[in-house]
């Protein structure tokens, strides 16, 4: 009744297996077979987006949908496969990161606080309702180059540990080789750019990870660090990492 905007938090995952250079919100999002379970968490934000922007349409309720890529910070859980957490957990406790697959994966991560601010300044803005934006930092990283980072900011002695897919996902898994946000939706609306480097980002929550003593936290389930964003033959498709 008091049409209070509601912001419903999507994910980069929806844009699938596209091959565009980089995602805009309104490109196609290309799906694998119902066949692959790597596939649902995907589709199940899909639904989400299509009954949000329903009740702005036609009960006219304020919605605004993000779709996030590859948030981090300070109390980030790695308890469900999220990448940075755990190489930043491993190379605290003296442990070789793992990395599935070959490593030249490339992701997009965008510091909490940038994250945040958008949220902010979209919640506040009427021009963004019935709206999809994409929230990420364009800059663009390898999976093997974060693990380097991760290493040298931590000063730890271990290495990298490759993993085949295969021991770890079901059989076919399919691995997006980039994904990379357009921005400039966003932008224009808010005039907010990420004002955290990809490397500020690891040091502001390597030292969140150091104060806080936090180098191990039990889980049932295995998601391939994050890299992958898929789930693993052993793991029940909870959820996959962002």
């Amino acid at each position: 009744k008091k049409r209070k905007k509601v912001i419903v938090a999507s994910t980069s995952e929806v844009y699938g297996k596209s091959t565009e250079p980089v995602f805009r919100e309104d490109g196609d999002l290309v799906f694998g077979p119902t066949s692959k379970s790597r596939w649902s968490y995907a589709s199940s934000k899909v639904v989400d987006e299509f009954l949000t922007l329903a009740y702005w349409k036609e009960y006219r309720v304020p919605t605004i949908i993000v779709r996030l890529f590859n948030t981090i910070g300070p109390r980030q859980s790695g308890r469900y496969g999220m990448v940075v957490p755990r190489f930043l957990r491993q190379a605290l406790s003296g442990q070789n990161l793992t990395v599935f697959g070959t490593g030249r994966q490339s992701r997009c991560f965008t510091y909490v606080g940038d994250v945040v601010e958008w949220l902010l300044l979209l919640a506040a803005s009427d021009k963004a309702v019935g709206e999809v934006f994409n929230l990420g930092n364009p800059e663009e990283v390898t999976i093997n180059e974060l693990a380097r980072r991760i290493i040298e900011l931590t000063g730890a002695a271990v290495g990298i540990k490759r993993i085949p897919y295969s021991e770890a996902y079901e059989e076919g898994f399919e691995d997006m080789e980039r994904r990379v946000p357009d921005i400039t939706k966003i932008l224009t609306l808010t005039g907010y750019s990420p004002r955290y480097s990809l490397d500020e980002a690891l040091r502001l929550t390597r030292d969140w990870f150091v104060a806080e003593k936090i180098l191990e936290e039990s889980s049932t389930f295995q998601y391939g660090l994050g890299q992958l964003e898929g789930t693993p033959r052993s793991a029940t498709p909870v959820k996959n990492p962002q």
